[in-house]
């Protein structure tokens, strides 16, 4: 039987993250990251640990079937790479930094000036599309230093929580795309693998739609239970149950993370009471 060949970053952001969605999916691995690659028992797969920059390439040449990968990487290395599902983990930007003391934001700053990055094809398709000629200074590694040492008078990089910016003095300006974890697959794949990543993908977007929504149970008076159905955002209907108190129904339904605090504030001003909130496990569509 055909193994899907699944690559993960085997140290840095992504790795435990990739790692916990496939467990969570119930898949299991049998061993850590100090191999290239695992095996898997319980599912069709194996596991490859490989350096995050080459994931775009093994991927394209069909080496790896899949991967776990950030969005950013993806578009910086240009590859002929589908994305089949963005995972919602390890959420980032690409940004334009500036030294602290730069007052201005506008792009013109940097007409005839150095930027230090390691992203250069991203960077250079932005500049061209403002009309900007800057120099690009390709670095890896500890890109936020150069302003300081005098290599560049800006950055571009990847940013998070922009603690790193704050500490090396400083401050995003532009951002040039937002990214997140994404799984990706090759377009070299045979029917039997295309269905067993069908079956991998079943699981995860299960997962996914289960960390994004919660189960909701409340008591509702029985002439308010047309008003409160009205504003659950449910998949089919809510369940309504009678309670012991007559006059009285416990409506159940699962409402989205996103929307969360104000689903609650409308359910409680049309007349739900005693609302009890539950984490989902799993959620299969």
């Amino acid at each position: 039987m055909s193994r899907l060949k699944i690559a993960i970053q085997k140290s840095g952001r992504l790795y435990e993250d990739s790692l916990q969605i496939l467990k969570d999916c119930g898949i299991f691995i049998n061993n850590g990251k100090d191999q290239l690659k695992v095996s898997v028992d319980n599912f069709p797969i194996e596991i490859m640990y490989l350096r995050n920059s080459d994931i775009p390439q093994y991927l394209e040449d069909g080496v790896v079937d899949i991967a776990i990968v950030g969005e950013n990487l993806l578009i910086e290395k240009q590859k002929n790479i589908e994305i089949v599902q963005k995972l919602g983990f390890s959420k980032c930007r690409v940004s334009i930094a500036v030294p602290k003391e730069v007052e201005t934001d506008n792009l013109n700053y940097f007409q005839a000036k150095k930027i230090a990055t390691s992203y250069p094809n991203t960077l250079k398709k932005f500049l061209e599309n403002n009309n900007i000629s800057a120099e690009i200074h390709v670095i890896s590694g500890s890109v936020e230093i150069a302003p300081n040492i005098g290599l560049a008078d800006g950055i571009c990089d990847i940013v998070s929580s922009g603690s790193t910016l704050f500490k090396n003095g400083l401050r995003e300006t532009v951002t040039l795309l937002t990214s997140e974890a994404v799984l990706a697959k090759t377009f070299n794949l045979d029917q039997e693998k295309e269905k067993i990543l069908d079956r991998l993908l079943f699981r995860i977007k299960a997962v996914l739609k289960a960390k994004n929504s919660k189960y909701i149970l409340m008591n509702v008076p029985d002439e308010k239970i047309a008003a409160v159905s009205a504003v659950l955002p449910v998949l089919k209907s809510p369940t309504v149950l009678p309670l012991a108190e007559k006059g009285w129904s416990s409506i159940h339904s699962v409402i989205d993370e996103e929307r969360f605090w104000e689903v609650i504030d409308e359910l409680k001003e049309n007349g739900a009471q005693d609302i009890l909130i539950i984490p989902i496990d799993k959620m299969v569509m």
